[in-house]
């Protein structure tokens, strides 16, 4: 029992990681009818900027983290104003080959400008745990768990019962009724790229701690965070948070009970077979086209 809730409350940690990209894909999507791949490397850029701050500095841990979180709203903006909103009438295909420009943007002048060495983020909490029925749980877990959570309740609460919240549902739904209906459809979009590229930079920010900040230390938290959009399904914004919970408690049994070699490759396996008999996701709906 004590080794189920140790794997569950790590898988916790991770799946508030992955869930936090995850919805700063979703609303992207949602709002601007395009896949963001560069969620990791926005994040791991600003993760960066919240490092240096900090050893420059040596202010505490979480000013540093305001500090990278309010760095990637402003990030988040120039993106859109600068780059995306000129592409606004090109394919969507194309635009999203925008966005992998913008990983080569980010991890080229990540390097040029903090050097190429990896830097150590410290954890929020620096000592302490807790014992929960035999499991040991850090007080920085919890927080992490709780942070996750707690941010992407009030992100559902504010799409669903304020009046931007509207806004940014109804540009997600039909973006040209929206405009009809005097809807500020391309303030939405840039508020999306600034939200989403703040929740990048604070999943990366809880994951630094354990592997430090790096220009690949997102990798593997943007392939979780799509496959968890895809898990979940593209059509709603809490899908891919379920999927993103999925993945990490998956990962962690398949990985203790199973195979710790194995246990990753089988888990995409596993959600490979599941897509093919339900393409749409665990919450996503069919789409039908009406002519």
């Amino acid at each position: 029992m004590s080794t189920f809730l140790q794997l569950l409350f790590s898988s916790l940690e991770t799946g508030s990681v992955y869930a936090l990209a995850a919805l700063g894909i979703i609303i992207i999507f949602r709002t601007s009818k395009m896949t963001n791949f560069a969620q990791g490397s926005i994040g791991m850029f600003n993760a960066f900027i919240a490092t240096f701050f900090l050893l420059k500095t040596g202010a505490p841990t979480i000013v540093a983290l305001l500090v990278g979180m309010i760095s990637a709203f402003t990030t988040g903006i120039l993106v859109d104003v600068g780059i995306m909103r000129h592409g606004k009438n090109i394919s969507p295909l194309s635009r999203q080959m925008i966005t992998f420009g913008l990983i080569m943007l980010f991890l080229g002048i990540a390097p040029m400008i903090f050097g190429s060495s990896p830097m150590s983020f410290p954890r929020f909490i620096k000592q302490g745990s807790i014992e929960i029925i035999g499991a040991s749980v850090t007080y920085n877990a919890i927080l992490n768990i709780s942070v996750g959570i707690a941010l992407m309740l009030a992100l559902f609460y504010f799409l669903q019962k304020t009046k931007w919240g509207l806004a940014v549902r109804v540009t997600a739904s039909n973006e040209e009724t929206a405009q009809l209906m005097g809807v500020p459809t391309k303030t939405v979009t840039m508020g999306s790229w600034a939200v989403a590229a703040s929740l990048g930079a604070l999943s990366a920010l809880m994951l630094a701690p354990a592997i430090s900040v790096n220009v690949s230390m997102m990798d593997n938290v943007q392939i979780n965070a799509l496959i968890a959009c895809v898990l979940g399904g593209f059509q709603t914004f809490y899908g891919p948070v379920l999927g993103a919970y999925v993945i990490g408690l998956t990962k962690n049994m398949l990985s203790y009970y199973v195979s710790s070699t194995w246990g990753g490759a089988l888990l995409y396996v596993l959600f490979l077979i599941f897509i093919i008999f339900k393409p749409n996701g665990l919450i996503g709906k069919k789409r039908i086209k009406k002519v």
